[in-house]
């Protein structure tokens, strides 16, 4: 039998330079957290006690009063909304969807974004009611006040690259607001480093991914007061059933949470910052090609390097490139969030300096080819907006192997 999944499956394997992303398998997990799930998954254990010992290690490390796993990040936001509606009330637990309680849950509309999924589904598989704080472009701090005015379960607040920016109601604001209304504010911190930020400013609950940043197994992190906490926890007597975190999530969390309390962040920062000036260097002579070092959007200690192609010069658009560099074996998967303004971003995180150069070979490579075969330019972003929906159902759920 192959040892190999790559062999044995026949899979693609990826260079990862667009982050962590789940799409991709969001990140490299470290040996000592891959040593301590394997144990674990070889073994009985008592899931409540479990997850007190989670919960211990959380509060440690970001300072809140308690803590739990959930499956992931996404489950985490339905899970801490039903606390909301149902508290520790078993019964009520046991109803949601269905709440005879206060189903209503503040949302900034810029943060009504999709991170693979809809925020607000997020929260309306609870059995909240989503209610749109401000506009897309502005939530100022009378939206919210009135939107609390009216009544609310809960208040989220959603951290992320993909957010609008723009006239961005701060975060301490936000939950200054909840509190003087006493309305539990929830952040979703899912992608951010800041493990301690937002509750030092008084977050009723604080969201974090497992799998993205720390370098865990699947898992979401649900920091915040006891109550609320427990709450949550007790979800999983109800629809948290359909989401539950098993004990390789757990351990796999406590584990990158650990790893990170220890990890020489300084160290890490060095080694990035040696595979961004390596692309700097290696690619600054491509016809068309304008570089550029770009800080985290968020303000994560991230610096990747931006590649802005001007497509007249360059003989390609953008997303072109990527969609080649997509097709090679191993994959070149690049972070293409604003594509469509002929931007790609190469993020150092999650690779290693050998794959850092191949990402130059082939980003050279299939320039060149563009260049020689003249056949750049063929498709528009209307092109490409128009054909996602065909790929994302191309997906069969079977494989030919003939």
């Amino acid at each position: 039998m192959m040892d190999d999944p790559f062999e044995r499956w026949r899979l693609t394997p990826v260079i990862n330079v667009t982050g962590t992303k789940t799409g991709i398998g969001a990140s490299r997990v470290a040996a000592e957290t891959r040593a301590l799930v394997d144990q674990i998954m070889s073994s009985f254990v008592d899931m409540d006690e479990l997850q007190t010992r989670a919960g211990a290690v959380i509060a440690r490390i970001t300072g809140a009063e308690a803590g739990c796993i959930t499956a992931c990040s996404a489950a985490a936001m339905t899970q801490t909304v039903a606390a909301c509606l149902t508290g520790a009330d078993l019964a009520r637990i046991e109803m949601l969807p269905q709440t005879d309680k206060e189903r209503r849950v503040l949302l900034p509309m810029s943060h009504m974004v999709n991170y693979g999924a809809p925020v607000d589904q997020a929260i309306r598989l609870a059995g909240a009611h989503v209610v749109p704080v401000g506009t897309a472009a502005t939530c100022e701090e009378w939206h919210l006040r009135a939107a609390l005015e009216r009544g609310a379960a809960a208040a989220m607040y959603v951290v992320s690259h993909h957010t609008v920016r723009e006239n961005e109601l701060p975060m301490d604001l936000f939950i200054a607001c909840c509190q003087e209304y006493e309305v539990p504010a929830i952040v979703d911190m899912a992608s951010e480093y800041d493990l301690t930020g937002p509750l030092a400013m008084g977050a009723s609950a604080v969201i974090y991914s497992g799998h993205k940043c720390l370098g865990g197994v699947t898992s979401g992190i649900v920091a915040g007061q006891t109550d609320l906490v427990r709450a949550t926890y007790l979800q999983h007597r109800g629809i948290g059933r359909t989401m539950k975190a098993g004990k390789e999530s757990i351990v796999g969390a406590i584990a990158a949470l650990e790893l990170w309390e220890t990890r020489d962040h300084q160290a890490v920062q060095v080694a990035e910052e040696k595979r961004v000036a390596l692309w700097s260097r290696s690619l600054s002579d491509i016809p068309g090609m304008t570089l550029a070092r770009h800080a985290d959007w968020t303000g994560n200690p991230i610096t990747r390097l931006c590649m802005t192609v001007d497509p007249v010069v360059a003989g390609l658009n953008a997303w072109e490139l990527t969609a080649r560099l997509a097709a090679r074996s191993p994959q070149i998967i690049v972070r293409d969030d604003l594509i469509e303004h002929q931007e790609i971003y190469l993020d150092p995180c999650n690779l290693t300096d050998d794959e850092a150069e191949h990402v130059v070979v082939a980003i050279r490579e299939e320039v060149a080819r563009f260049r020689a075969d003249g056949d750049g330019l063929q498709l528009s972003w209307s092109d490409i907006k128009h054909a996602r929906e065909a790929q994302i159902l191309a997906w069969r759920g079977n494989w030919d192997d003939s």
